[in-house]
């Protein structure tokens, strides 16, 4: 019998367990529907008085193998999975917030959260007030209204790798009684597990180092279970459903009540849910997930190191160098290293930085991170052109940024790599 399995071996053996007979792997479920030979049973489905599958969109055997495993991993009482990273975070706030309430968010937010934030959910009638994330306690409870709902951040900002402050985020949290709700895509649950911080919601991106190579979309919600739904702000959790004869959630499901509203509200009437085949390969990819978050920090702070002293670059960003501003912080939440993500400037801007790209053979062009293959960016004209100069500064993004997935390759083929594209760039 399982007793306290370490995350190595939780990524592994955790979210399915085979009977006799049965498939020694987690099995793809493509099917949208489920055999019943008794109408009564169906109908308890529907009034969800008892559990099971009756509809994909609701939940797969497969998706919920990764569901599953990525709660255990992450230390949580129940996990949602959604067809998209920014489905996971659209339906984390709307699931406890609507029309005429508000949200505080860290301003170092990715570009397509950022945007989420700031175009979206107002449309939708949900304010976002953003905030710096290292201004003191008292500055960001300013920001704070008695509609708030609940505060949001990301454990490394991306492209600006700033590393959360857990610990001044989660008190301020609990003094508003709200749910701190984090992104924790690119520490993974190996890195780092913001639950053991204060966190009470965490979201991934599926799409980055949970798949790690490059295949599928998806994304994903964990509950902590840790929430006090019933302070009296919530009343979506305390009061009758009427769409499911009066249920009330906290009351039926207790700590899974977050996750359960979550699916058969939302993902009943948006429907964002995720492929059975990505389900599946976001699973095979939490199996290796340890492995490959050791070699991505690892030649990540390598490469780091390495650009500080190139004569090309005028500064690198990478929360595991010592002249990071976030180093103590990540000493402290990311002792097993700052994953796989670093930026730098180059010596004579954009110009120089657009002609580095394009002078990489090894390391690709292309708009993603977290990849088994490294991969470069310039996100200002990329994944944050859509934001104001303004909004990119206060993203953390700068004209002149470059921004390096580093991948699981040999650290002195990527080096070997970047010197010669850094070389070309200042001719």
């Amino acid at each position: 019998m399982k007793k306290h399995w370490r995350i190595e071996t939780q990524a592994i053996q955790e979210g399915f367990t085979p009977k006799d007979g049965d498939p020694r792997i987690l099995p793809i479920y493509q099917s949208t529907t489920y055999k019943f030979s008794s109408a009564e049973h169906v109908a308890k489905l529907f009034d969800l008085e008892v559990g099971g599958h009756f509809y994909t969109r609701l939940s797969n055997p497969t998706a919920e193998g990764f569901e599953v495993k990525i709660a255990a991993m992450e230390g949580g009482v129940a996990a949602m999975a959604t067809s998209s990273g920014q489905a996971a975070s659209t339906i984390a706030v709307m699931n406890i917030c609507r029309a005429g309430q508000h949200v505080v968010a860290a301003s170092t937010l990715y570009g397509g959260t950022y945007s989420l934030f700031a175009n979206t959910f107002p449309k939708m009638g949900i304010e976002v007030t953003f905030v710096d994330p290292e201004a003191d306690e008292a500055t960001i409870c300013a920001a704070f209204r008695p509609e708030t709902r609940c505060l949001f951040g990301e454990t490394i900002g991306n492209p600006g790798l700033n590393i959360l402050d857990f610990e001044k985020f989660s008190r301020i949290a609990k003094k508003m009684q709200v749910p701190l709700i984090i992104d924790n895509t690119f520490p993974t649950p190996y890195l780092c597990r913001p639950f053991e911080h204060g966190a009470d919601i965490v979201v991934h991106s599926a799409t980055k180092y949970i798949d790690g190579h490059a295949t599928s979309v998806g994304g994903v919600i964990v509950d902590s279970g840790n929430f006090d739904w019933g302070c009296g702000k919530y009343p979506e959790m305390t009061e009758p459903d009427e769409s499911y004869h009066g249920l009330k959630y906290l009351e039926t499901f207790g700590k899974l009540a977050y996750i359960v509203k979550a699916r058969v509200q939302l993902m009943r009437d948006i429907g964002p849910c995720p492929a059975p085949m990505n389900a599946f390969l976001f699973n095979l990819g939490l199996e290796t997930l340890p492995l490959r978050m050791q070699r991505h920090s690892e030649n990540a702070l390598a490469m780091a190191k390495y650009l500080e002293k190139h004569e090309a670059v005028s500064w690198v960003n990478y929360p595991g160098l010592e002249s990071h501003k976030s180093y103590e912080r990540a000493k402290k939440y990311l002792p097993k290293g700052a994953s796989g993500v670093l930026t730098f400037g180059i010596k004579g801007g954009a110009a120089a930085g657009k002609k580095f790209m394009e002078s990489c053979q090894l390391v690709a062009l292309v708009v993603h991170v977290g990849d088994a293959r490294s991969c470069v960016l310039h996100p200002a004209s990329t994944t944050h052109r859509q934001l104001s100069e303004e909004q990119q500064i206060a993203s953390g993004v700068s004209p002149d940024l470059i921004r390096l997935s580093v991948g699981i390759e040999h650290i002195d083929d990527l080096i070997e790599d970047v010197n010669q594209a850094l070389l070309a760039s200042q001719k």
